[in-house]
């Protein structure tokens, strides 16, 4: 059995009906309509179907003609994976605004750990409600999330309330969730091992919880171990992100707009401690410190200087940032102040897992 470790805050980021609802959007004509993209009538499989679609019976991986018999009305779609991934990118950019700890799985979900993320949010919850809505508004697609203590828990709640929507399992909440859960709604558990578990007796989270590990191994080989573990809320994958660290940042949004220079440079002190403390935790300097200012009228502003050396310090990141502020003249009130350091003197990103205390 796995060692329990500390939990985090995971989000499962799950694109509705991706490929189609990229058609969809792209072609107004599309919209509302059930369409298929990939395969025809005559071969071919469909790589995804619109939700218009879905309710006739057409899913990814049902052959064109089946699906045409399924639904008349079906309209076949020529895949665009160029545009896709253009989409995806544009996406995972808005991901990256919230923790560089971004697992893609494809083009249309993702893993985020948000356990610390840019924001200060401790609301997995909440962040995850503003992903999906900038989303929507940024890009002009739906998206669901699930949200929970680990990767295997937050991708089961995903598919919960699509499409459109999100479940969160708060950590007490994951046990008992896992015990109601059906068999087949296991992540892992496919149509062949779902049957192999009805003919054991086994038919939900409860059932699978009450079989030895033993048991579990005799039947199942290593995926016994994944299974035992599982249902008792242990999976210890952590999300594994592949995303060079480009820039390290503190910033602060402010409970009252700021006007005195004064109640300015206290804060950019704090910040530049905030940076510093960082900075040190992972061995990191850089030699380009970006000031950012977001003013009351929620226009944004950045400075930015250049030193001929790197630096880690605070009070060299307070001192530049300082100079930055006086740079020019500010324009309005100051509802937020942030420090950036980049042009980094290392490409290898190191990630520690803090245990916070947690509020989904």
């Amino acid at each position: 059995m796995s060692e329990i470790r500390p939990n985090r805050k995971i989000i499962h980021i799950d694109m509705d009906a991706f490929y189609a609802s990229v058609e969809q959007m792209d072609n107004p004509n599309l919209a509302g309509k059930p369409i298929a993209v990939g395969g025809s009538e005559i071969r071919g499989v469909v790589s995804a179907a619109s939700y218009e679609a879905r309710k006739f019976g057409v899913r990814s991986a049902l052959s064109g003609a089946l699906a045409k018999k399924y639904c008349p009305e079906l309209l076949f779609i020529k895949p665009r994976f160029d545009r896709y991934k253009e989409i995806s990118l544009q996406i995972r950019k808005i991901f990256y605004d919230y923790t560089d700890l971004v697992e893609p799985l494809s083009l249309d979900e993702a893993y985020l750990d948000v356990t610390q993320n840019k924001k200060g949010n401790p609301s997995a919850t909440l962040l995850a409600q503003e992903i999906r809505h900038r989303i929507l508004t940024e890009v002009g697609l739906y998206a669901s999330a699930g949200i929970s203590i680990n990767k295997f828990v937050a991708k089961v709640a995903s598919d919960y309330n699509k499409p459109n929507g999100q479940k969160t399992v708060a950590p007490e909440e994951v046990l008992p969730f896992l015990e109601e859960l059906p068999i087949r709604k296991f992540y892992g558990v496919g149509k062949v091992t779902t049957e192999k578990m009805y003919q054991l007796g086994i038919f939900t989270g409860l059932d699978l919880k009450s079989k030895s590990l033993e048991f579990l191994e005799k039947h199942f080989g290593k995926s016994g171990t994944f299974y035992y573990n599982v249902v008792r809320g242990i999976h210890n994958s952590e999300v594994k992100s592949n995303r060079i660290a480009k820039s390290v940042a503190a910033e602060h949004t402010f409970d009252e707009n700021l006007t005195s220079e004064i109640y300015m440079l206290a804060r950019l002190e704090q910040i530049a401690e905030q940076l510093a403390s960082r900075l040190k935790k992972h061995k990191i300097a850089g030699k380009t410190v970006t000031l950012k200012i977001k003013y009351s009228d929620f226009s944004q502003q950045t400075r930015s200087k250049t030193l001929p050396y790197f630096i880690a310090d605070k009070g060299l990141l307070f001192e530049t940032a300082k100079e930055l502020l006086f740079q020019e003249r500010l324009k309005d009130s100051v509802r937020l102040l942030g420090i950036s350091l980049n042009n980094l003197n290392t490409e290898i990103k190191k990630t520690i897992i803090v245990q916070l205390k947690f509020d989904f």
